[in-house]
């Protein structure tokens, strides 16, 4: 989990980055810096129609542009007969038109602005990362349509939503990023929380422990603690549950465990 911490860490710095690909739309806020022009300085809040008022120039349809494009409107304006040569840069001050919700297995779900570009490790970050009890990998839920959402859209609510399932390893390492970012307006990022299993017997922490891809019995006896002077390490049983009945398996170290197992460890002989 250190390696997901890193990149979460990572991913906040990038957010403090301005997003020049962001696509503009009502309600934004920019702020346009026209070089020694204090004047024309200043913050604009785009209005419902997608259009802002500029002096000199009037009316400035911004909606579905980005900074970059707006701001080589504003130059070519500019230039039609007011000033020669105009340094302009565009800013948003207030992210308002797009945004995406967290909830689930986050410590701080709710609803964030959409900015550009943002993939789905920048929205964890954002929601302060995944919880010890996060599993391995998210839902993003998406309209397949355009509708009014005012809130999250969580999975088998009835809608004809697409559901897209993320390992979050694989997001950091860009697989994941590659194939389904940017993200979209409106998406609901659910964090699930991870299935468990349960270590007993003679292990230092007795407990249910969050289930991760790949865990073997070593793994989940590491996470409790290890063993008791008295554990033996070659008297291990796993009860699990097949088709409805309970069975009893000796295990080895090196075994695979799934969700709901019961790892047991027994005393030694002697």
């Amino acid at each position: 989990m250190r390696f997901l911490a890193v990149a979460f860490v990572l991913a906040g710095a990038a957010l403090a980055a301005q997003v020049t690909n962001y696509v503009v739309g009502p309600q934004d806020v920019l702020g346009v810096s026209v070089y020694d022009q204090p004047d024309l300085t200043g913050k604009y809040t785009v209005e419902a129609d997608g259009t802002f008022t500029f002096p000199l120039i009037g009316r400035i349809t911004a909606g579905g542009l980005t900074l970059r494009q707006i701001e080589q409107l504003l130059v070519k304006e500019l230039a039609n007969g007011f000033l020669r040569n105009p340094q302009i840069s565009v800013a948003v001050e207030q992210y308002r038109s797009q945004r995406v919700f967290v909830v689930g297995e986050v410590r701080t779900p709710g609803t964030y602005p959409l900015t550009g570009d943002m993939t789905l490790i920048e929205v964890l970050a954002r929601a302060g990362s995944t919880t010890d009890n996060a599993g391995g990998s998210v839902l993003i839920v998406r309209p397949r349509t355009p509708r009014q959402v005012d809130g999250p859209v969580l999975p088998g609510a009835g809608r004809d939503d697409e559901v897209i399932e993320v390992d979050v390893e694989d997001a950091v390492r860009g697989g994941a990023l590659a194939r389904h970012a940017p993200l979209q307006h409106n998406d609901t990022i659910v964090v699930p929380r991870a299935e468990r299993i349960y270590v007993v017997g003679q292990v230092r922490t007795p407990g249910a422990y969050p289930l991760r891809k790949g865990t073997t019995v070593l793994q989940a006896l590491a996470l409790a603690g290890g063993l008791t002077d008295r554990g033996s390490s070659s008297r291990i049983r796993i009860v699990r549950q097949q088709g409805g009945t309970r069975v009893e398996i000796g295990a080895k170290l090196d075994d695979p465990v799934q969700a709901g197992d019961s790892i047991v460890v027994r005393e030694r002989f002697f």
